[in-house]
């Protein structure tokens, strides 16, 4: 299922809102772009001045010479003004798309991960690249060209019909085949665009998903398959870049003839009108190099039509992340304790299809619960309702009394978290990636945190110890130090209950087991589940839940269940066996 996207006119309400609050701003580099406009429609009103005084003989020299002068200056003067107010606009156009980038991300990183892994990486990889790309360059440049061209033209087209209304008519005739190409465009454009972008994801998505899994794809065999997939995307993306490719093709074929247009269409009028005694020669010449002027504005406005539209795609796309409902309604209940209970909780990924049957469970406050059972038994499914990532679909998960969709994200992390075999490294040093978990936490407190988990030797070995950059571009870590680093941000983050989603898998079974008594020290007192395909990650623990088809089948200690003769006793004796 796609994130949404957000509808047009709640896209615009929301820009027009950013925008308002740089509202001075705007009109500031309004008022400098309308006197730099104003400074070069000066010279066309005295050059028409002075062809009327030769034409009529009553020119003189120092005349001449007074305009020549006037000219240069108010062209200088014109010049400094407008790359004033380009300055301005471009600085504005960097808030602006700060302002909204920050938006955006802030929006992203609280989102319900439930809304994220449904939606696919690739669409919302999509939205936080291309379509965040695409609003930056005409945010940064397109803004600025836009608000010149639209001044420039409104000014020159109000300038030529002050010179001579009757003549400057002929100007708008260039206006009805423009409204029409308009009017046949912007309704297909940005669906067109939107779906444009949309298709690129699915290819960044399929691609990225076949690389990131190779090894699976080789030990399927299914290579070939994911070929045809790629080649279906890219097809769709194709197919979609060459419709839009046509739509520019014919907007470009009248705009450009309503670029090339406003002179000729003056000389001709302008003949027309003098032919009769209507026009003077010398309105003829002012309203004819307006119709110049006119030139530049308008191609550089053709342009930019056709990216709004493709940025107008992007920002329903970017804006629509706004649009994802959340998932919790945070009531300011306050747990009474840290119990935990879950009380009849079904749960499905997809309506219909359950994948958690009315599973009842007690966690005592200070204990470590092993979950176990076979592949796709529901036992990663039970850690994620614990951890409130996804909330039931019927049922509850309470903590102190309060069903966790009831805290707020914050509150949430404070009372329990997950930790899975798949961790990020962020760019920048041990330290900045462990204090994730505590942003305020000092450098002796990070220390602690990493000796904890026992990963201090290899790392007080690194160049710079934990001041030693990694991530993109510098040092990379293995995947089992990645996972240590991702367990020191846990004990640094010091929830009362921490679920382990075979967080010890990507090392070694002598590493994990060194680790693992580790961390029951560091973590001591505090409730701990772990979901473990080692047993003797549950022969360590104070209880047993044994897990099959979605359903807590035993639950016990380990001597218990292994003495019971049940599932458990079978999935110890092979593991022994092992």
């Amino acid at each position: 299922m796609a994130l949404p996207v957000a509808p047009g006119k709640v896209a615009m309400r929301k820009t027009f809102g950013i925008m308002a609050s740089y509202r001075m701003r705007f009109v500031w580099v309004l008022m400098l772009q309308i006197t730099a406009v104003l400074a070069t429609l000066v010279a066309p009103q005295l050059l028409g001045r002075l062809v009327t005084r030769v034409s009529a003989g009553t020119a003189t020299v120092d005349y001449v010479d007074k305009i020549v002068l006037v000219i240069v200056l108010v062209t200088l003067v014109g010049a400094i003004i407008n790359r004033f107010a380009q300055l301005r606009a471009r600085t504005l156009g960097e808030s602006v798309f700060a302002d909204l980038r920050e938006r955006m991300m802030t929006r992203v990183v609280h989102l319900p991960l439930s809304a994220v892994e449904s939606a696919g990486t690739g669409d919302l990889v999509g939205r936080t690249t291309n379509d965040v790309s695409r609003i930056e360059f005409l945010v940064r440049v397109g803004v600025p060209q836009i608000m010149v061209c639209t001044v420039t033209i409104v000014f020159t087209i109000a300038a030529a019909a002050v010179s001579d209304p009757l003549l400057a008519a002929g100007l708008l005739l260039v206006g009805p085949p423009v409204w029409a190409m308009m009017s046949w465009y912007l309704p297909i454009s940005v669906p067109a665009y939107r779906a444009g972008s949309a298709a690129d994801a699915r290819v960044n998505g399929v691609v990225s998903e076949t690389v990131d899994h190779a090894f699976t794809v080789d030990a399927l065999g299914i290579g070939r398959r994911r070929e045809e997939v790629i080649a279906a995307s890219i097809a769709e993306a194709w197919s979609l870049e060459k419709f839009t490719a046509w739509l520019r093709l014919r907007l470009y074929l009248v705009l450009d003839v309503a670029w090339r247009a406003p002179v000729v269409v003056i000389l001709l009028w302008g003949g027309f009108l003098a032919s009769r005694g209507w026009a003077s020669l010398g309105a003829i010449t002012t309203v004819t190099l307006y119709a110049m002027e006119l030139r530049k504005p308008i191609g550089q406005l053709m342009y930019w039509i056709d990216q709004v539209q493709v940025s107008q795609a992007s920002l329903t796309r970017i804006l629509g992340v706004e649009e994802v409902p959340e998932d919790r309604t945070p009531t300011g209940a306050v747990p009474e304790d840290t119990r935990m209970r879950l009380r009849d909780v079904r749960f499905s990924y997809r309506r219909g299809v359950e994948v958690l049957h009315g599973i009842d469970l007690d966690l005592v406050p200070g204990e470590r619960l092993a979950v176990v059972g076979p592949s796709g038994s529901g036992k990663s499914t039970l850690g994620r309702m614990l951890a409130g990532i996804n909330p039931p679909t019927s049922g509850s998960v309470t903590v102190g009394g309060v069903p966790l969709t009831d805290l707020t994200e914050t509150e949430l992390r404070r009372h329990v978290a997950l930790v899975t075999q798949e961790q990020h490294v962020f760019s920048g040093t041990i330290a900045d990636n462990v204090r994730l978990g505590r942003p305020d936490a000092d450098d002796a407190t990070i220390a602690r945190a990493i000796t904890a988990i026992g990963a201090q030797a290899w790392v007080e070995a690194l160049p710079d110890g934990m001041h030693t950059r990694v991530g993109s571009g510098n040092l990379t870590l293995t995947p089992a130090q990645a996972q240590e680093v991702a367990l020191a941000r846990l004990v640094l983050l010091d929830p009362h209950t921490l679920i382990l989603d075979e967080a010890t898998s990507l090392l070694d079974p002598h590493a994990a087991r060194t680790l693992e008594r580790t961390l029951s020290t560091a973590l001591a007192g505090r409730t701990v589940i772990e979901v473990a395909h080692r047993l003797y990650t549950a022969q360590d623990a104070d209880r047993v839940a044994v897990m099959l088809d979605g359903r807590i089948v035993e639950l016990g200690t380990h001597d218990e269940l292994v003495a019971r003769g049940g599932e458990y006793a079978s999935l110890w004796e092979a593991w022994s066996q092992e």
